[in-house]
Formats: C-alpha cells, structure tokens, sequence
C-alpha cells in the first residue's frame, strides 16, 4: 500500500481586495484615518471586496506521483502550491505533508541577493535540512546544471532572470527533497533549458520522488504526468488521467481561447528583435472560431511588431493534439518574405488549413519565430490559441457513414480510385484454366 504524501482536506483561501490606502508612516495613517471619518468614507472589514482563490480542494497524491496541475489563470493554482509550501495559511480545511518538501514558485525564492550563488546553494540546502556533506556531494551536479560556473561567486542580485532561474530550479531539483513543487516558471528562459528541465523532473519522478507541477504547457503535462488535477475558480473539475482531463479541460471550454493579445511590449513573448503582439483561429468567414467543422478550412492569423530594421525572419506553428502528440508543423519558410530584410513595423502572417485535414478533437498552436538563416528563436509561446475540431454524422467528411471513433490525428481527403479488374465469371474461368 503506498503512503499518502500530500493530503489536502477541503482547502480554502479567502483574500480581501478592498481599496484601502495605506499610510508610510503611524502620523499619516491617523491623520488619514480622522479624514476619512470626517469625510464619511470610513468603511469597515465588512464592506471590502473577497476573492475566493480555493474553495474546498480535496485531494491525495501518493509517494512517488507525478501530478500534473492544470486550468486558466485565476483558477487557484499558485495560491494551492503556496499554502501546500507553507508560505501562505489556508482560510480554511488543511493540508498534511509527509517528506521533506523543495519548491520553486517563482524565480530566485528563498535566494538572498548580496549572497553568493554558492552561499545560496548551501543556504537553501540548510533550509531544507541538507547535511553539509549531501549539498558538497551535489554541488558541482547543481552548478553544471545551472551553466553558471564562471559566475557561482557573484552575488545574485547581478544574475540575469535566466541565470536567477537555471539556478534556482537546479537547487530546487538536485537536492533530493522528497516532494518538489514547481510552478509555472518553466514558461521562462530558453528552449533547451526547458527540455532540461523537464527530464529533470522525469528523472526525480523516475528516482522514487513526489512530483506536483503546475504549467499551461498542456503537451508537458500530458507527456510527463500520468495523472492531472483540474483547477477552475477554486474547485476541482477533474482528477484522472492526463490525457482524459486535458480532453476534459479543452472540450469544455474552459481552456479554448481562440484568441490571445498581449497588449503590454514589457511581457510580450519575443525579445529587442520581434515581439508577438497578438494571435487568433478564424473561420473561412473570419470569425473567430472556438471550434470549426471537420470539413470546413480554418485559418490561424499572427501579428507581430519587428523592432530591428532589417531582421530576417521565419515564422512557424506547430499542431498538438490533446495528447500532446505534435500532429504537424507548417512554416512560412517558402514565402518571397525568407529573405527579404523586414522594415520595422507590424506585420500579420496568416495560414489556411483545408477542410477535411484534421482529426476530430482539440489542437493546441505552438507558435515560434526565428531567423531566417539560422536556428536563433526569438519568439516561442507554447499553447498560444487553441480550437476544437467537430465532426458531425450529417457533415460532408471522410468518416462517410460510419459513426464510431475514428484514430489519427489527421484525417486527409485523399483521392480514391475503383475500377472492375474482372467479373466473377472471367475470375472462375481463369481459375478452371489453370487448375
């Protein structure tokens, strides 16, 4: 019988979001206080705004799980994973943790800024209750890890995000803590990273160690969580099997966004070359379209904002299935713009998929865009848009008149032809000359 790890018990939070000011010093704050009850605007706690972050999450994960935590921003994930790290206190319920626990909420906790890289690796090991001998054994593991060598005896607060991140989450995973919590923050630094990363946490899982990771990566999550806890406004949707809750997740609306715009440069996917500014799935009317006809074409329309005159670029979208199975990629790669300099400005690339290509289902669009002569990626967002594919019995596909389920992950119009090789009686008179 395995043993229970974490053990969450109707969890509850409850924040205030009333628009209070606050005063920087106890002489403003009374002098503050005395005009608001002159004025009449005193409020009581009564009268400020809640927010129901969870709202009675129940749940078990078993010594040596890779759980997978899913849903839309604002469903409770990170308020779970920090009342689970103890950082913040449920308003209600409880949460039991068997084992040591690592985690990694957000870039560089628990790091101290004037303090070495060094001095924080065996700082954060001494939290974790590491012996001085364990963290030396893993140390050079973690640095080689982080690719920080030349830089382990710098102060951290001169560390970019990237180097921040890489070691925050080597100490995170290198130091065996018998649970390690991470969230989201695989979203930041580069692909390789990434990649390393997640066989990482494939390898803690490997290694007999708890796992609970939260990420929008869907395809991650269904490759390296055999099951998936689904979040939406503070309750569990679903608890089950990756691939059944991702289905879940995508056919019920709740993760389909068919559109995506990032209005603010700051934190738009890209870099000083080109930066994503918005992406949507349309239909052959050039409505926005959740979900589209199997036989119907779709079209997926990208605008980006090129910074640097003269940048040679490609762009590229990769298709995911709800198992995170990559059905196919397209690229503009054969249009007259490969080697063409872009002038600085906003530019709409825009692709058409045929009716009767894809599968029934739900696709996931990877977007990436890169230089043109070289494997440089400036843009990557992963799960960008999304849409889902129906296939009605009464519409013109190539399921035809047979209603059952179909496997693939596309499904072409493929051009078939029939013809009469030979009638039955030339079939037996050619056996009877032979025989």
């Amino acid at each position: 019988m395995s043993t229970t790890a974490i053990h969450a018990e109707q969890l509850a939070k409850r924040y205030r979001i009333g628009k209070r000011e606050r005063f920087p010093t106890l002489r403003a704050s009374i002098a503050g206080a005395a005009s608001s009850l002159l004025r009449g605007e005193f409020r009581s706690a009564d009268e400020d705004e809640w927010v129901d972050a969870l709202r009675g999450v129940t749940f078990d994960v078993a010594a040596g799980e890779i759980v997978g935590i899913m849903g839309r921003n604002g469903a409770g994930k990170s308020t779970l994973l920090k009342i689970l790290s103890r950082i913040t206190e449920p308003t209600g319920g409880r949460a039991t943790i068997r084992g040591r626990l690592g985690s990694l909420l957000e870039v560089g906790t628990g790091f101290h800024p004037e303090l070495t890289g060094r001095e924080n690796v065996f700082l954060n090991a001494a939290i974790l209750g590491m012996k001085r001998a364990d963290t030396m054994r893993q140390f050079d593991a973690i640095v080689a890890f982080a690719e920080i060598e030349r830089f382990i005896d710098t102060p951290v607060k001169r560390y970019s995000t990237g180097m921040y991140l890489r070691l925050a989450f080597s100490v995170a995973a290198h130091l065996e803590p018998d649970i390690l919590l991470v969230d989201e923050v695989l979203a930041v630094g580069d692909a390789s990273f990434q990649r390393k990363c997640l066989a990482k946490i494939q390898d803690v899982g490997k290694a007999g160690h708890t796992v609970l990771l939260v990420s929008h990566n869907m395809s991650a999550i269904a490759r390296l969580c055999p099951r998936t806890i689904l979040l939406d406004a503070g309750l569990v949707m679903a608890d089950g099997p990756s691939v059944e809750v991702v289905r879940t997740y995508l056919n019920s609306g709740i993760g389909l966004y068919a559109q995506r715009v990032w209005d603010d440069p700051r934190s738009a996917p890209g870099n000083e070359t080109v930066r994503l500014t918005g992406m949507r799935v349309l239909d052959e009317r050039g409505e926005l379209a959740e979900s589209v006809e199997i036989h119907r074409p779709v079209r997926v329309e990208l605008e980006y904002d090129v910074l640097k005159e003269g940048a040679r670029l490609v762009s590229q979208l990769h298709f995911y299935n709800e198992e995170g199975i990559c059905a196919f990629s397209t690229s503009e790669a054969s249009t007259e713009w490969i080697d063409r300099p872009r002038s600085r400005g906003r530019y709409r690339s825009v692709v058409t998929l045929p009716g009767n290509l894809l599968s029934e289902g739900s696709l996931l669009v990877h977007v990436v865009i890169q230089d043109a002569h070289s494997v440089y990626v400036h843009v990557r967002q992963r799960d960008a848009v999304a849409f889902h594919v129906v296939d009605r019995a009464e519409g013109n596909s190539v399921r035809g008149r047979f209603a059952g389920n179909l496997p693939g992950v596309v499904r072409p119009d493929l051009r078939w032809e029939i013809e009469l090789a030979e009638t039955r009686t030339e079939l037996a008179t050619s056996r009877s000359s032979h025989e």
